[in-house]
């Protein structure tokens, strides 16, 4: 090659030596504490189920090395599993940074594979309340799309015949003039899944100015940045125990307001956990009439 540059394309000739420079591998990053309010809702010595706000990033990573959900757990001065790496300590699934809701961290080693294996079989359940522009055909959509890297925008998921095999199952609670009120059920666990499968659906999530739901943030009562995305159930046998474990976040409060601009309801302010009364917790709701095909007085408690 004569000592020249050549591009990623040049086709090699027979008798060219190629020389390959590796740059000098980066330091590895020290992972600091940090005194930041982090809402936990269950903990023993083997893991914690963690209520993150939307807004925070769960672990460090390029452009976000401080601030984040790893920090605020090591700044408890807690020991978290050693199986993701200190930038990961303790994962064992991630939400994205304006998706609020239930996550659970791994304390222990053995807690850590043994969730993680379940994940991988699909024996932890994790239900997410999601809001999306317009109206489903039905009331239950399943999407099963593999999903990539966009190859167009590195920054964003697309879907992708050659990507991971991805499946949620969709399941509308509520129709209002503009926006369906869903729960959405994770069979995988790709980067932004929901929010790529709906927007592949054609009916991108309320706020989501990534994939195409940004639009109408005034009519739907959300801050700037913010998605009508909550990871709102979380079910799965404690991984030491065998004991099976139930958590439940209702609505934060930006998604309750947005959910009464878009149900023009300001009752929905006052309802304590209005997920519950649009039947989002009833297991048995792929069987039963939805709440968006009952009048809205006569819409079910559980």
């Amino acid at each position: 090659m004569n000592g020249r540059r050549e591009r990623a394309a040049y086709r090699a000739l027979a008798d060219d030596v190629v020389v390959v420079t590796l740059p000098e591998a980066a330091a590895e990053r020290t992972v600091e504490g940090e005194n930041i309010p982090v809402t936990v809702v269950y903990e023993d010595d083997d893991l914690l189920v963690v209520d993150k706000a939307a807004g925070m990033v769960v672990h460090p990573a390029p452009g976000n090395w401080t601030g984040t959900l790893v920090n605020a757990l090591m700044g408890r001065g807690q020991q978290l599993a050693d199986g993701g790496g200190a930038e990961r300590a303790g994962l064992v699934h991630r939400l994205d940074k304006e998706t609020s809701g239930l996550l659970v961290v791994a304390k222990s080693d053995p807690a850590h594979r043994r969730l993680s294996a379940a994940i991988a079989a699909r024996r932890v359940t994790r239900e997410y309340a999601v809001m999306i522009w317009g109206h489903l055909d039905g009331d239950a959509l399943t999407v099963d799309q593999p999903l990539a890297r966009d190859p167009r925008d590195r920054k964003r998921m697309a879907v992708v015949n050659t990507g991971k095999v991805a499946r949620t199952d969709f399941r509308r609670l509520a129709r209002f003039r503009s926006a369906d009120l869903l729960r959405a059920h994770l069979h995988t666990g790709r980067t932004h899944q929901i929010r790529v499968h709906m927007s592949f659906s054609g009916h991108p999530v309320v706020g989501d100015d990534v994939y195409g739901g940004g639009g109408g943030r005034r009519l739907a009562g959300l801050p700037p940045k913010r998605h009508f995305l909550h990871a709102a159930w979380l079910r799965f046998h404690h991984p030491v125990s065998g004991v099976p474990l139930d958590f439940r976040s209702p609505l934060p409060d930006d998604l309750r307001r947005s959910l009464a601009a878009i149900a023009e309801d300001e009752r929905m302010l006052d309802d304590p956990d209005p997920l519950a009364t649009f039947g989002f917790y009833d297991s048995s709701a792929l069987d039963a009439p939805s709440a968006a095909d009952l009048p809205r007085g006569e819409r079910r408690r559980p």
